[in-house]
């Protein structure tokens, strides 16, 4: 960023601020870590889940001319962040997942073409020469690096496409890089600078402390009566975090027969039905989401009043993270973790299950490939539909064998799994205006929806646009299934080029894919990471054998925050305050 510039004030970033958010002051560390972006300085922000990560580079692109480069790995939170921006009068763009190469084209040439404040892409599209050639055009001001941990063969959760992002400096010399994360220990942190390649970056973090937010575990054998318990006692939203699909559905149809309104989130539910349920817990509409980990990402409800989780999550940085999302309005709320007799067990064979030997894999691998009909030799740069539960039925696999074999790959930088992937239709006009009176007279039963669709989507000339088939089936007084036939007609007269909507999840092959018999398993790096697996799995099991230590100081100390005093709100703070009194009260007097 042109030091030449001047770096707006206070009290302009507060007026931004207000102008397009609905804050009336910035949350701590926020305002420092965007005047350093400002400065042009790199940094790194370790921001705990609610802290505002999303404003410290949203709002610095408001505030200087140029793009801001947003690097994610999360389909389902770029769309819903760029999507956001828009409905802000903030022009932005993402690239993501499934997208082809024409709609690649049309959104960099209209990112490079227009007032566009932010382009949000996935790591994996940084090295794709189409990406590269327009680079130059972009008049990037600032990458901002979302979920920077990523970053760290030492994290919980290592992306090898992260590793790539350190090439844009051969690019973008001197741009500012801002690195953000919500939870890294010291030592990723450290990797994360790294990795990288900062140059003397400035650190800023929020201490880990949650005054406001109790900590406790059960240990039970009967989990939905605790939750159910634990919710009748204290009031107000809640979510409960499950380890499988099958779990969400059982327990919120327990709950709702037990008069507590709740609903089942999950990867494999259709993305409409993902998107309602979510609206509908966010405006209480209902008031327990019971979800596997993939609800809660850029969530941002401040209301939430308990979070509970019925399986010990493989982490302390994934337990942090999700438990965080009580209490956001600082008001009093409580996190529980609950526990079996078998979670022990389940716990201590998680790495051998996790990371499996590679006589284990190959046979999985070729099934994907197989299934795929993807010759060897061949694949990179490509995305592929993969649905999970029609290829575990295929070919007699466990989905936790498969997901694990699809992490291994992953983290040997072969391919990257994507469940969460939904591509609205996209419409684009390839007919000229002319020709299109024409078949308008010779065709007047579709002209309604060719009027509405020029009267609805501006650009849908220039460009695939994305479209709603439910809200011009509502323009129209039409049902929806008429609506795709229409479309589906007008794409065959090559009026239209027609994508319909896409929910499968993707498999992208970063590089072509080796025959089985040559997969090759790097064996040093391979047990390195099982062996930091084990160890985030051990702190894990010492969090739930807590017998006297405050939670709160030991997820703090955890990440590093030793300046921390006990929270005497947890279980244990309670429990051992509780003794105390009891042995200092003085005894009654014997009669």
């Amino acid at each position: 960023m042109p030091h030449r510039l001047p770096i707006p004030s206070s009290a302009d970033l507060l007026s931004l601020l207000r102008n397009y958010w609905p804050h009336k002051a910035f949350r701590p560390q926020q305002e420092e870590i965007i005047h350093s972006v400002l400065e042009g300085v790199d940094t790194i922000a370790l921001l705990p889940t609610g802290g505002g990560k999303s404003l410290c580079y949203q709002l610095p692109a408001l505030a200087r001319p140029g793009l801001c480069l947003v690097i994610s790995p999360l389909v389902a939170l770029m769309k819903d962040q760029s999507d956001s921006l828009r409905r802000r009068n903030i022009t932005a763009f993402a690239l993501h997942a499934g997208m082809n190469r024409k709609e690649v084209t049309s959104t960099l040439q209209l990112a490079a073409g227009s007032n566009c404040k932010l382009l949000f892409v996935s790591p994996e599209r940084l090295e794709n020469p189409l990406f590269i050639e327009y680079l130059p055009a972009l008049n990037i001001s600032l990458i901002a690096v979302d979920e920077a941990h990523c970053v760290s063969q030492w994290g919980y959760d290592f992306r090898p496409p992260y590793l790539r992002i350190a090439a844009l400096r051969e690019h973008l010399p001197d741009i500012p890089i801002l690195a953000l994360t919500a939870s890294a220990t010291p030592e990723v942190l450290q990797d994360i600078g790294d990795k990288l390649q900062l140059k003397d970056a400035r650190i800023f973090r929020q201490p880990f402390a949650r005054p406001n937010l109790s900590y406790s575990f059960f240990k039970v054998e009967n989990k939905v009566t605790k939750i159910t318990e634990i919710l009748n006692r204290v009031a107000g939203s809640s979510i409960v975090y499950c380890k499988t699909r099958q779990a969400t559905r059982e327990i919120s149809e327990w709950l709702v027969r037990q008069g507590i309104p709740a609903a089942a989130y999950h990867a494999g539910l259709p993305q409409e039905e993902r998107s309602q349920r979510q609206d509908d817990w966010l405006k209480d509409r209902f008031r327990v989401m019971v979800s596997t980990n993939a609800f809660g990402m850029g969530i941002d409800k401040a209301g939430v009043r308990t979070v509970i989780h019925a399986d010990v999550p493989e982490s302390v940085e994934n337990y942090y993270q999700e438990a965080g999302r009580a209490g956001r309005d600082g008001e009093k709320a409580y996190a529980v973790l609950l526990a079996d007799s078998t979670e022990a067990g389940r716990l201590e064979n998680l790495p051998d299950n996790r990371f499996p030997p590679i006589d284990q894999i190959r046979p999985i691998y070729q099934h994907i490939v197989n299934y795929l009909q993807l010759p060897a030799g061949s694949g990179e740069g490509q995305y592929y539909d993969f649905d999970l539960t029609a290829f575990t039925t295929r070919f007699n696999q466990t989905t936790t064998a498969v997901v694990n074999v699809l992490k291994v790959l992953e983290q040997e930088g072969l391919l990257s799994f994507q469940q969460q992937v939904f591509l609205p239709a996209r419409v684009q006009f390839v007919t000229g205006k002319e020709g299109l009176y024409d078949f308008e007279q010779a065709h007047p039963e579709l002209e309604t929806l060719i009027n509405t669709l020029l009267r609805t989507y501006e650009g849908i000339f220039d460009m695939p646009v994305p479209i709603r088939e439910k809200q011009l089936a509502w323009n129209t007084r039409k049902e929806p299934a008429q609506i795709t036939t229409e479309l589906t007609r007008l794409q065959a007269f090559r009026i239209i080029d027609y994508t319909p909507a896409k929910e499968s999840p993707q498999l992208y092959f970063f590089r072509n894919r080796p025959a089985a018999e040559e997969l090759y398993i790097q064996p040093v790096s391979y047990r390195e990471r099982k062996e930091r697996y084990a160890t985030r799995i051990r702190a894990m099991m010492r969090y739930l054998g807590l017998a006297e230590e405050c939670r709160s100081r030991y997820l703090a100390n955890y990440f590093g925050d030793k300046e921390i005093n006990d929270c005497e709100i947890c279980d244990n703070c309670l429990r051992r305050r509780s003794k105390l009194s009891s042995q200092n009260s003085p005894s009654r007097p014997r009669r």
